[in-house]
């Protein structure tokens, strides 16, 4: 890959050492990992926190003792412009959001409440502070694009989304766009796909859940009839594409740009499904497929040229050497609440 994300060629030292930086969504699965990348190359770490989750990889793995904690809840617009003044942050990496596809379609207006007001009182809370913040990401999805005929997705693609999740997203990027075009934020946008690794505790997604079955000797259960196309992009490659968009937010080139993040390997879900079985020696457990998914794109796929050419980012991953890394994660984390 070149030069490591947060890396300074030639002298080893951080770009992140002593930035301030407000991670929203620190609990979740990139959350976690990416805070801790942070910690290790001495950034000044401040997360915004709804819920206290122990089970967080965030939490059990020590991570939170290194920074500091504001409470609160992206919809409070106060707790946001507190923690960005107070603490005088520099970069916004916005990471929160309610982020299953299921509660959306159960609450579609507190997955509004959380993913469309949360990014509008981010951002014009930096937009209050634009002599304190100088880099934003905002973290977005392959759902903001919704469902087309045309495959994959590239960033000059229409946002098209459908179903609550989707539209929530193609919302959240047409508002950091917003912000980038009419006050000049240096906002970019990322766009991944299914993101996996350890520390993803949400059971429903195929990865986590397949892996917890095969743990406790039972057959996967699919939501779907396991055709649909998917990416899935190993969690420390989303660290390093994040980190490096964060470097360069504010760049001419990519202010106010989306950019996908995507390894390009493309598999269904049953085949991930198998492929999991494979590595974790139980091909003797056949799938159960229930066929009673609502709300999902048939198939979805991204093109991460431009990532690759603009911002000199490519995966370090492909699928098997992420499962690889990720199966060990739920093996031991099973085990500790056995």
């Amino acid at each position: 890959m070149g030069i490591r994300p947060g890396t300074l060629e030639g002298m080893g030292m951080s770009v992140w050492n002593d930035r301030r930086v407000l991670v929203t969504g620190a609990t979740g699965i990139v959350g976690s990992w990416l805070c801790q990348r942070l910690v290790a190359e001495r950034a000044n770490v401040v997360v915004l926190v709804r819920d206290w989750d122990p089970l967080s990889e965030f939490i059990r793995g020590g991570t939170i003792q290194n920074c500091r904690v504001v409470q609160g809840a992206l919809e409070d617009y106060a707790s946001l412009e507190r923690a960005i003044s107070e603490h005088e942050v520099d970069t916004v990496i916005h990471l929160g959001a309610q982020a299953l596809v299921g509660v959306a379609l159960r609450s579609p207006l507190a997955t509004f409440e959380a993913n469309i007001r949360g990014t509008y009182n981010l951002l014009d809370a930096a937009r209050v502070h634009r002599d304190l913040v100088k880099r934003i990401v905002v973290a977005s999805s392959d759902k903001a694009y919704g469902d087309s005929d045309l495959l994959p997705y590239t960033e000059d693609m229409p946002l098209n989304g459908r179903h609550p999740y989707d539209v929530s997203k193609s919302c959240t990027d047409l508002l950091a766009l917003t912000y980038a075009e009419t006050y000049g934020l240096p906002v970019a946008i990322a766009r991944c796909g299914n993101i996996y690794g350890g520390g993803d505790l949400h059971w429903s997604r195929i990865v986590p859940g397949t892996i917890r079955s095969v743990l406790e000797n039972h057959a996967p259960v699919l939501r779907s009839d396991g055709t649909n196309i998917r990416d899935y992009i190993f969690v420390d490659d989303v660290v390093d594409a994040y980190l490096r968009l964060a470097e360069l937010s504010g760049s001419e080139g990519v202010r106010g740009e989306a950019f996908n993040f995507s390894p390009q390997s493309r598999i269904n879900v049953l085949e991930i499904t198998r492929t999991i079985l494979r590595l974790m020696g139980r091909e003797d457990l056949q799938p159960i497929i229930q066929s009673n998914a609502k709300a999902e794109i048939q198939n979805q796929y991204l093109d991460s040229s431009k990532a690759r050419e603009s911002l000199k980012w490519a995966p370090s991953f492909d699928l098997e050497a992420g499962l690889r890394r990720t199966i060990p994660w739920y093996q031991a984390f099973l085990e500790s609440r056995a």
